[in-house]
């Protein structure tokens, strides 16, 4: 990734979250990975559901951020099985990358 490029991670996390909201179950939540701590990464957490948020929707939460996918940059999926230690028996767990930049085209 080069000069005001960065990576937006999208995944759904199956027992809620507590930040920058608590949730009572599972959501997608949507951030930027940047420098310096991860609490202050921004991030956009969609309401407590399991279907997955549709293209506008991302476009929207990117936008709300203050950021937009790099021309031509789709969604990347994969698929991996939840950690052993989870209170839950191992299931799949989906999440998704693209390459984003920030709307106004300045460096993070």
């Amino acid at each position: 990734m080069s000069g005001g490029v960065m990576r937006a991670w999208l995944g759904l996390r199956c027992c809620g979250t507590h930040a920058p909201q608590r949730t009572a179950g599972p959501c997608w939540q949507l951030y930027v990975v940047m420098t310096g701590s991860v609490r202050d990464w921004p991030v956009h957490t969609w309401s407590t559901s399991t279907e997955v948020p549709s293209i506008d929707e991302r476009k929207a939460a990117l936008a709300s951020l203050g950021f937009v996918l790099v021309n031509g940059i789709e969604w990347e999926w994969t698929e991996d099985t939840g950690p052993e230690y989870h209170p839950h028996p191992a299931r799949v767990s989906l999440s998704a990358g693209a390459e984003v930049q920030r709307l106004d085209g300045g460096a993070a």
